[in-house]
């Protein structure tokens, strides 16, 4: 017999995470406010196709962005000159979001009169995957250069996100780069996943991404 009590902290962390997720949701929903969680490694783009995004949809709807990251706001100078509303979450180290941290940024923000919100989460593909922050969707980016392998490595994010951002695809030339095997691995993982290939620097693919984000919000608001 044990002499001393063993406690199981990741589960009942993840476990009260879920439950204030689905919390969380659910206020959006009667909101009927969308929240996208934007998942990515470093340097895939994920600010580039942020402002693309607010650049194909501010006309539509109205649009705010939370940027976490864990101590800068450089991203939040970039969306701001955009003139949409943003806030910088900074995680005093933490690599990913949860919901309560999702909800205080959301309070921060000020979300009474946004129709769409874009969760920038912090840079990184193990964490975030692991937590629920409540979003409506998930997304995130695989950009060319990181390489085709990343669904063998990471399956856990692969599997959790609605719709699949291939990014960079203007430099397809430069590397190796097996577009039908990303998606093969990808859609292994999760069948119902949305591939869509990317450019944010030239626009290309912008306009699919575009129309599947309204789409969503649409039936979001419907429902």
């Amino acid at each position: 017999m044990k002499s001393f009590k063993v406690l199981e902290i990741k589960e009942s962390v993840f476990k009260d995470n879920n439950r204030q997720a689905d919390l969380l949701r659910e206020e959006l929903k009667k909101r009927k406010t969308f929240l996208l969680n934007l998942m990515s490694s470093p340097g895939s783009g994920k600010t580039t196709t942020v402002l693309r995004t607010i650049e194909a949809l501010k006309s539509d709807i109205n649009i705010g962005v939370m940027e976490a990251d864990i101590d800068s706001d450089v991203d939040s100078h970039a969306v701001a000159k955009t003139g949409t509303k943003v806030i910088q979450l900074h995680t005093g180290g933490m690599c990913h979001l949860d919901a309560d941290m999702t909800k205080q940024g959301l309070l921060g923000l000020g979300a009474d009169d946004i129709d769409f919100i874009i969760l920038e989460n912090v840079g990184n593909l193990v964490c975030p995957a692991e937590f629920d922050t409540g979003a409506s969707k998930n997304a995130m980016i695989l950009s060319v250069p990181e390489g085709d392998d990343k669904p063998l490595k990471y399956p856990l994010m692969f599997s959790k996100v609605d719709v699949l951002l291939i990014n960079k695809i203007d430099t397809m030339d430069y590397f190796d780069f097996d577009l039908e095997a990303v998606k093969e691995r990808a859609k292994k993982l999760n069948p119902n996943i949305k591939i869509i290939p990317i450019s944010a620097k030239t626009g290309e693919g912008i306009d699919e991404w575009a129309d599947w984000l309204l789409d969503e919000i649409k039936k979001w608001q419907e429902q």
